[in-house]
């Protein structure tokens, strides 16, 4: 079996050569599982994985967590279908966040497919949210030490929003089950996490699915946020990733940002996304 090799991207990532995600050996998964922890998003090419590949490959490296919100695939529910048609207006996941920030144990990653791409645009941007913390200076690393944050599905897709939710008629066909987002508790998170693999100091906030601090107001929040916010989208932190058939994502969703860019107008872009179990985020604690 050829060995595989990696090779850092820049920003974050890393391109992953050398082997077949259809037959992975156990030594395989436990070298991407460290290549992970390592890079925060792995990016595969050239392979030729069916939905039932998909699936057995994701199987590898945790349970299935099933999307509620997302139209599913007719044969594999397990996978979820991200799909813009030619005449459709929005994108899906177009601007940074992290998927499932919402659940009190959120997903370890997602594995995400090309099955149809445009001949140009419709590129994914990752950021490395444990380099935007390294970055960080030492009073606002301190002051956001101890800090926890609120993260809310309802506001995005509920049906009350104007999002996705049942009030946008762009949407319909691709996401639904607003009512399940409305009956969703918020979940709370610190803000620096230690990311269960590598152990690294991480930063755990979204633009998307934050709606508050703990113990802090609305507007000192907000103003808190938006400046890790313009901290963590800088180019340092990111790498842009270009489809192309075949291409395969592996992303850890504690340890970075991904966005979708709607660049592709009149074009159509399927992408097949199954999510992985995670658990429970746990604060970082330094040293000493």
């Amino acid at each position: 079996m050829p060995t595989l090799s990696v090779t850092p991207q820049a920003g974050v990532g890393a391109e992953v050569h050398g082997v077949d995600l259809r037959r992975l050996s156990p030594e395989q998964v436990d070298d991407l599982t460290e290549a992970l922890g390592a890079h925060g998003v792995l990016f595969f090419r050239d392979q030729d994985l069916t939905p039932a590949d998909h699936l057995e490959l994701a199987l590898r490296f945790g349970p299935i967590n099933r999307n509620r919100f997302f139209t599913a695939h007719p044969d594999h529910p397990e996978i979820a279908l991200v799909i813009k048609e030619p005449g459709d207006d929005g994108n899906i996941g177009g601007a940074w966040h992290t998927d499932h920030s919402y659940d009190e144990e959120p997903a370890l990653g997602s594995i995400l497919v090309a099955r149809d791409v445009p001949s140009t645009g419709g590129d994914t941007l990752f950021a490395s949210m444990a380099s935007a913390f390294d970055a960080l200076d030492p009073a606002t690393r301190a002051e956001i030490s101890s800090a926890r944050a609120v993260h809310s599905a309802r506001h995005v897709f509920g049906s009350e929003t104007d999002v996705y939710g049942e009030g946008n008629s762009d949407y319909e066909g691709r996401l639904g089950n607003a009512a399940a987002a409305d009956r969703l508790d918020d979940a709370v998170h610190p803000i620096v996490i230690a990311h269960p693999i590598s152990g690294r100091p991480t930063l755990y906030v979204n633009p998307v699915f934050v709606v508050g601090i703990v113990g802090m107001e609305r507007e000192p929040a907000f103003e808190l946020l938006r400046r890790l916010y313009a901290h963590a989208s800088q180019d340092r932190f990111v790498h842009r990733f270009r489809w192309e058939p075949g291409s395969v994502a592996f992303w850890d969703n504690r340890a970075v940002w991904h966005n979708a860019v709607d660049d592709y107008a009149g074009q159509r872009r399927e992408m097949h996304r199954i999510t992985i179990d995670g658990c429970r985020l746990e604060p970082f604690e330094p040293a000493g």
